[in-house]
C-alpha cells in the first residue's frame, strides 16, 4: 500500500507498528521530515516531483513524499469495545468517499475516539487519499474492517456498547443523550444514510438538532459534531 503527503507519511514514520518498505522523497520533503526519517533510521530514495507524478498520477497532491508500507494490524471488535471505556467508537455504514472517511478519522483523533469500524467491502482502502485526508490520524485511531456490519453492531452490544445511529428523522436528539460509558456512533453514507438493517441493529436513533433551512449535514461534519458532544459530555461527569 502507498501513503503520501507530509503529515500522513510523518505520522507513519513515527508509528513503530508501521513497517517501512520503501521511502521516496524529494530533497525538500527530506528536509521537512528529517527528524522522523532519522528516528526510523530509514534510507529514503531521492526522487523528483515528476518521478512521483509518474508513480501516483499528475493530479495527486503528494507533497514530494511516498511511503510504500504494509497495512496495520486490525483490532477485533472485543478490543475496540474495551477501548470504548476511554472514548466513543465510530461505526460507518458504507461511507465510500475516502476524503470523508479521512476527515472522520481526523475528528476521531481530535476528540478522543478510540476506534473506527467499517465494512471490508463498500469502504475506501486505508491508504492514499484517505490517509492524506486523515492528516496522520490513520496511525492513531485503530480501524476494524468487518464482513457484516449488523453482526459487528450486535457484538458491540454484547460488550456493553450503547449503539446510537445518526438519523436526521429520529425523534431523539443527540444533545439529550448522556454519551457516557461505552458508546458507538453509527453513521451512514451520503444521501442514503443508514441502511434499514443497520437502523434496526442500533439501540436507538438520534439526530443532531438543527435550526437552519437545510436539515442535513455532510457525514464527516455530522461525525465531528457528534464526537464533540461526546467529548464535552465526558468533561461534565
Amino acid at each position: 500500500m502507498q501513503l503520501y503527503g507530509v503529515h500522513a507519511v510523518e505520522a507513519a514514520l513515527r508509528n513503530e507498528a508501521r513497517k517501512v518498505l520503501r521511502l521516496l522523497m524529494t530533497e525538500n520533503a527530506e528536509h521537512r521530515l528529517a527528524e522522523a526519517v532519522a528516528g526510523r533510521q530509514a534510507a529514503p530514495e531521492r526522487v523528483s516531483p515528476r518521478d512521483l507524478d509518474r508513480l501516483l498520477g499528475p493530479d495527486t497532491v503528494h507533497q514530494g513524499v511516498l511511503l510504500e508500507t504494509e497495512p496495520l494490524e486490525e483490532p477485533d471488535i472485543a478490543e475496540l469495545a474495551a477501548r470504548a471505556d476511554a472514548g466513543p467508537l465510530v461505526v460507518l455504514d458504507q461511507v465510500t468517499d475516502p476524503h470523508n472517511v479521512g476527515a472522520i478519522l481526523r475528528s476521531a483523533a481530535v476528540f478522543g475516539a478510540q476506534g473506527l469500524v467499517m465494512t471490508r467491502r463498500h469502504s475506501p482502502p486505508l491508504d492514499g487519499a484517505l490517509a492524506k485526508s486523515a492528516s496522520g490520524a490513520l496511525e492513531l485511531v485503530p480501524v476494524a474492517l468487518v464482513q457484516n456490519l449488523a453482526r459487528a453492531i450486535a457484538e458491540l452490544k454484547q460488550h456493553h456498547c450503547v449503539t446510537l445511529g445518526l438519523d436526521g428523522g429520529a425523534e431523539h436528539r443527540i444533545e439529550d443523550e448522556p454519551l457516557t460509558g461505552r458508546i458507538a456512533l453509527v453513521l451512514g453514507a451520503e444521501g442514503k444514510g443508514l441502511r434499514e438493517l443497520t437502523r434496526q441493529s442500533c439501540e436507538r436513533l438520534v439526530r443532531i438538532a438543527t435550526t437552519g433551512p437545510i436539515g442535513s449535514l455532510n457525514v464527516s461534519n455530522a461525525a465531528a459534531i457528534s464526537l464533540h458532544h461526546a467529548a464535552w459530555k465526558r468533561t461534565q461527569r
